[in-house]
């Protein structure tokens, strides 16, 4: 086999047209183009994303080639999103690689977005430590939450899930009901910082064994909000801090409680997290402070590899190709996939 494997990868599941280029496991490019189209509209409409992608696709996978200095008759494989996502933007992706893998006769990856978030751990960064198998990895993000059982790059275990909603969305509909502009995630988590985190407090939703339920919190942070309005029209302006550090605590200790009868059932004390939601500085910070309290070792990526990118697309891709693991043209993109 040649030294050295150039993979394109490209990623399209939701609002963001990305494409990487790695030589074998280190990223020499990943170009990311947003769709800031969306904020208006207060939630990411797929119509619009599909167009988006369309239009993006071709410029961003040019960058991406131009940035990593290298031909497209450099390339050994061409990895993409097959699912899970929104369908039409999932289209524009796997087209437009299945094309231009039969343009240059190389092999496609199709490649499950959930499990990428997980393995772009092993991307080689200087300053990062790849986990060891087996580890427990935590993926949190707008559309799901999980926590996996990791025992190679291709054995996977989904041990827990939400049952309801996503902890991405548990944070974007909380910001919502405070009157935050979309997304709104990241704005508790600043406004977070400021505040107390004991100021208010949140009944923990029960869910049975390792899984998760979000919604009933939501309902319980809206009704909340609309009482102490009424009594305060202000109250929202007057406690802004206290609020989101209140949300973003009971989201935390939600999270952390799971995680720990995880690593009990299983006796596996590496953590490693990956999904939009892991850019939290709150959960960042929780899951770090756990070293010391409970002798976990943890795994936090780097922060461009937490939202969706194509550089974690194409790790994936790379340890497919070294197990010769393709696809034909026939591969579909799925909306809901298996994991």
């Amino acid at each position: 086999m040649k030294k050295n494997i150039y993979t394109l990868a490209i990623e399209s599941s939701c609002d963001d047209t990305s494409a990487a280029i790695l030589c074998n496991d280190k990223v020499l490019s990943n170009i990311v183009a947003r769709q800031a189209i969306h904020e208006e509209y207060g939630g990411v409409v797929p119509e619009l994303a599909s167009r988006a992608h369309q239009q993006n696709i071709v410029p961003v996978v040019d960058v991406a080639l131009k940035k990593a200095n290298i031909k497209k008759d450099d390339l050994d494989c061409i990895a993409f999103t097959q699912g899970p996502g929104l369908m039409g933007s999932l289209l524009v992706g796997g087209s437009f690689a299945k094309s231009m893998s039969m343009a240059l006769n190389i092999p496609l990856i199709a490649v499950n977005h959930m499990k990428a978030h997980i393995l772009a751990h092993f991307i080689d960064e200087e300053n990062f430590e790849k986990p060891t198998f087996p580890f427990l990895a935590l993926t949190i993000s707008g559309g799901h939450t999980q926590i996996v059982k990791v025992s190679s790059f291709f054995d996977l275990k989904i041990i827990g899930e939400t049952t309801d909603d996503a902890v991405g969305e548990a944070f974007d509909k909380s910001a919502k009901i405070l009157g935050l502009p979309y997304p709104g995630g990241p704005l508790i988590d600043k406004y977070a910082q400021e505040g107390n985190p004991k100021a208010f407090s949140f009944t923990k939703p029960k869910a049975a064994g390792l899984n998760f339920s979000f919604s009933g919190l939501k309902t319980q942070i809206l009704y909340f909000i609309q009482k102490n309005v009424n009594e305060n029209p202000n109250f929202i302006e007057e406690n802004r801090n206290d609020i989101c550090a209140s949300i973003q605590y009971t989201i935390i200790n939600i999270l952390m409680d799971k995680l720990k009868i995880a690593v009990e059932e299983t006796g596996i004390k590496q953590i490693a997290i990956g999904g939009g939601v892991s850019a939290n500085s709150g959960i960042r910070k929780t899951l770090k402070d756990t070293e010391k309290k409970w002798g976990w070792k943890t795994y936090i990526p780097k922060f461009e590899y937490t939202t969706d990118n194509a550089a974690m697309i194409g790790i994936v891709g790379y340890y497919n190709y070294l197990e010769n693991n393709f696809n034909t043209n026939d591969i579909v993109s799925k909306a809901r996939i298996e994991f």
